[in-house]
């Protein structure tokens, strides 16, 4: 495989998140991602709260900011940054493609997926 080809992981199909929504996805090699819906538009961080542990895919999508649903802290969907209190620390984002109709983002390389000894 050439350095320009990447491998892609489908998380969901477009069809099945309608705008202004968010869902939670468990995918082998991520941790729990939340996909979003922003006005057809769509972006992927880990679910988890920096803050809390809780699930932003059962908080409030509001624009471009995922509200935590624990202690309404804040964050960009687009870059992942924190944007209200008490949450300081970003949510990691991924690159999103939209492939044969689903959203997708890169799959992981092997060096980062744990190997048990």
């Amino acid at each position: 495989m050439s350095i320009t080809e990447k491998k892609l992981v489908a998380l969901l199909s477009c069809a099945d998140l309608a705008p202004g929504s968010v869902q939670r996805v468990d995918v082998a090699g991520f941790p729990p991602l939340a996909v979003y819906n922003v006005d057809g538009s769509y972006f992927v961080s880990d679910d988890t709260c920096s803050h809390g542990n809780a699930s932003l895919a059962e908080g409030f999508l509001e624009g471009d900011e995922i509200e935590c649903p624990w202690h309404n802290g804040k964050f960009c969907v687009r870059t992942g940054a924190a944007t209200a209190y008490p949450a300081m620390v970003a949510v990691c984002t991924y690159s999103v493609e939209i492939a044969d109709g689903q959203v997708c983002i890169a799959a992981p390389s092997e060096e980062a997926i744990a190997k048990p000894d």
